[in-house]
């Protein structure tokens, strides 16, 4: 007997899959569409589950190496780094699927289609989900993300190593508990300019293989089922050709929620016609329905289908023989790979504050310390969600007492509660107070441990609790966490505050109290965040994390939590100066970095604080066009006493367009260096990075001066104060409008 076309691995995946498809009858089908999909065991098709999650390390099914939370690697400022990690993620994965497949295991959270990353943009601090995303600015998470998916799906020439997934498309970034019936309204320019760029960079870059909807509907078009997200811009203008799926029960929203159908048979004939191929749910079953009413023609659900089976075909699941089949289980949570999560979490931590070098500590200086806080011995601020399971778990506590071993005394203390105002229920109020002080008065110098963990940070449903359903209601520490600070601080002990976190929290006091001369942000740092922690703490490390989000002063000076205009939201478009910038992190060595830049390989000049110009070119302006290439050499010098790495920043601001960004990143490059050591890194961009978007969806280069900012930081006044640093100014001129990008 012949063989089946859809075996026949001389033909392409597409024309297999559509072969496929042709074999099934149409309730064989629909039952493809479903996140777990049916075994048709007459075609030789296994029961196969979609839903799987690989956000920072493969989730819910087992050991495997848990890296720091989204957030965390996003502080790395490191894009090569970020497709290093998604490459063991998904070797992990790989190699956990070798085996589930060898012993018949189909269950959810077990197959090669990782609903990873989540690119949507960290616009309000008050959000529960924003850790799982990589912050608040499109280059960075465009960056980040597209660098990502190549990890996760691998460079082979046909296969898949696994299958990406861009999510939650789009503009999604709460309130969580509104968020099945909530309505995002942005204006087409902030789209272009904010909330769309990632997933531009996802698809046309890197070729993501699958995108999800989100849950909230935009601009009055449930987003699994919008014409024009799903229609108009994914497939048409961006020509995705890969499979969207829902979130998860997100279809039924549709009809219980949003209100813009009736019934769910309404609801999956919405979703599928306009481009939904898969449902995370069981909704799709209605598809049936659907097409014996008339609602949704056979060949649609053909349509996606074949889509759904060319991913199959991708990642080699009807194929005898693929690249990755012998990826063997010794693999998952290797020596290799723990080592490489521990330097994750070394790469993520940024330091805050570290008032007249009062960090590195001297091990041979003390005799005893004392580490308190409710985050200071505990497993779930180590991992933020979506996470795995870890062979080995380092809290802060354990990895400070690993450090120093038995030469040190380490006294420990909760202190309170993560958010309650008691730790045991039948206790008064502050029932740990008194040990916490008596901790300080017995120690030579005090690390205490604060912040959130993802069960009151997190995803409705996940972190279901008194703040909102995962989102917090200010940025201030929950619960009795700064009374036990200020308490510990009165002993007059030096206090190093360290938050585990995934998002910003406003330390005002902290940080303007000489009490606590040191603050590290850690965020969720990972299995081994503890152990990297005690290495930051004693100087094993410089730190070199940078911040991928805003910490605001307050709640008071962000706009609603439901206003998805830009305004006055994030470094771009603030208007009050930050508590700590974007970009902001400091370092025990220290960096200086020149550059030069030149514009279709003619010079620009430096300006100079005073507007004065120096240096080459100094006579003229260069001038920029829309086929401009603008080059920026940077050489950075380590002029400290420690190792360290830095990262070159270079932001672009359009001087003369009104309304524009106060500046944007458009351009960085980690770079490691011994002490003395220099490196010169070469950043390149085209007419694009100067361009701003219009209401017509127009990246438009005006008329008009524009600046190049290029230094260690963000170009504003509260970083230059709080690094030290100096930035470069350069001025180019563009003489003519053009449009040099369309959505």
């Amino acid at each position: 007997m012949a063989e089946k076309a859809y075996l026949d691995e001389s033909l392409s995946f597409e024309e297999r899959a559509k072969a496929l498809v042709a074999e099934m009858t149409l309730e064989e089908k629909v039952f493809q569409t479903l996140h777990g999909a049916r075994e048709i065991k007459r075609l030789g098709v296994k029961a196969y589950n979609y839903w799987n999650e690989a956000l920072h390390g493969v989730a819910r099914a087992g050991v495997a190496t848990v890296f720091p939370q989204a957030i965390g690697l996003a502080a790395t400022f490191d894009e090569d780094f970020l497709e290093t990690v998604a490459d063991v993620i998904s070797t992990e994965g790989r190699a956990k699927f070798n085996v589930q497949q060898k012993y018949g295991d189909h269950d959810i959270y077990k197959g090669l289609t990782f609903w990873s990353p989540n690119v949507n943009i960290f616009r309000d601090p008050r959000w529960g989900r924003g850790h799982e995303t990589f912050g608040e600015d499109p280059y960075l998470t465009s960056r980040l993300g597209v660098r990502f998916i190549g990890g996760i799906q691998g460079h082979d020439k046909k296969y898949l190593k696994a299958a990406a997934c861009a999510k939650h498309f789009a503009v999604h970034s709460g309130p969580e508990e509104l968020r099945h019936s909530f309505n995002a309204e942005a204006t087409k320019q902030d789209m272009c300019e904010t909330y769309l760029p990632a997933f531009k960079a996802c698809v046309k870059e890197a070729d993501v293989e699958v995108v999800m909807g989100a849950y909230n509907r935009t601009n009055g078009e449930p987003c699994c089922g919008s014409e024009t997200l799903l229609q108009d811009v994914l497939r048409k203008t961006w020509g995705f050709t890969g499979h969207v799926t829902s979130d998860c029960w997100a279809i039924k929203d549709f009809h219980e929620f949003h209100m813009v159908t009736k019934t769910p048979v309404e609801s999956v004939a919405l979703a599928m016609n306009n481009g939904c191929d898969l449902n995370c749910g069981n909704l799709f079953g209605n598809l049936l329905q659907a097409v014996r009413d008339g609602l949704v023609k056979e060949e649609t659900i053909d349509g996606a289908v074949t889509r759904l089976m060319t991913t199959r075909m991708k990642l080699g699941l009807f194929d005898r023989e693929i690249p990755y089949s012998d990826i063997p289980f010794d693999e998952v949570d290797s020596d290799e790979h723990r080592a490489l999560n521990l330097t994750a979490a070394e790469k993520c931590l940024v330091l805050l504050k570290n008032q007249n070098g009062f960090l590195p500590l001297d091990k041979k200086k003390i005799r005893s310390i004392g580490v308190i806080g409710p985050n200071a011995n505990s497993r779930a601020a180590l991992v933020g969600n979506y996470e795995g399971t870890a062979s080995e778990y380092i809290t802060v506590l354990e990895g400070i007492r690993e450090a120093v071993g038995d030469d040190v005394r380490v006294h420990f203390s909760e202190g309170c509660h993560l958010y309650r105002d008691r730790i045991s229920g039948l206790a008064g109020a502050n029932d740990r107070a008194a040990e916490a002080r008596a901790v300080a008065d017995a120690s030579d110098v005090v690390v205490v441990c604060l912040g959130l963990d993802a069960t009151i940070e997190g995803e409705e449903g996940d972190a279901g609790n008194e703040f909102g359903s995962g989102d917090k209601k200010s940025l201030a520490l929950p619960g009795l966490q700064e009374n036990i600070l200020k308490a510990v601080c009165e002993s007059g002990k030096p206090v190093i505050l360290v938050l585990l976190a995934g998002s910003a929290l406003a330390v005002t006091w902290a940080d303007e109290s000489d009490a606590v001369p040191a603050i590290v942000q850690g965020w969720y740092p990972g299995a081994q965040g503890g152990r990297a922690v005690a290495k930051l703490l004693f100087g094993d490390i410089s730190p070199e994390g940078k911040l991928p989000v805003t910490f605001y002063r307050t709640t008071e000076e962000l706009p609603d939590f439901t206003d998805y205009s830009m305004k006055n939201r994030t470094y771009r478009y603030m208007k009050n100066e930050a508590l700590y910038p974007f970009g902001y992190g400091l370092s025990y060595t220290s960096f200086s970095c020149s550059a030069d830049v030149k514009v279709d390989g003619a010079a620009v000049c430096v300006q100079g604080n005073d507007g004065s110009s120096t240096g080459a070119g100094a006579a003229g302006t260069a001038e920029l066009r829309a086929d401009s290439t603008v080059t920026i050499r940077a050489s950075v010098t380590n002029s400290g006493a420690y190792d360290g790495a830095e990262t070159v920043q270079v932001y672009v601001r359009a001087k003369d367009v009104p309304d524009a960004p106060n500046f944007q990143l458009k351009g960085l490059k980690k770079v490691t260096l011994a002490k003395g050591e220099t490196k010169e890194v070469t950043i390149t961009l085209d007419s694009r990075a100067f361009g701003l978007f219009n209401e017509n969806c127009e990246k438009v280069l005006s008329e008009g001066e524009y600046e190049i900012f290029v230094g260690t930081c963000q170009p504003d006044a509260r970083s230059c104060a709080l690094t030290g640093s100096k930035i470069q100014v350069f001025t180019v001129v563009c003489r003519e409008r053009a449009v040099v990008e369309t959505l």
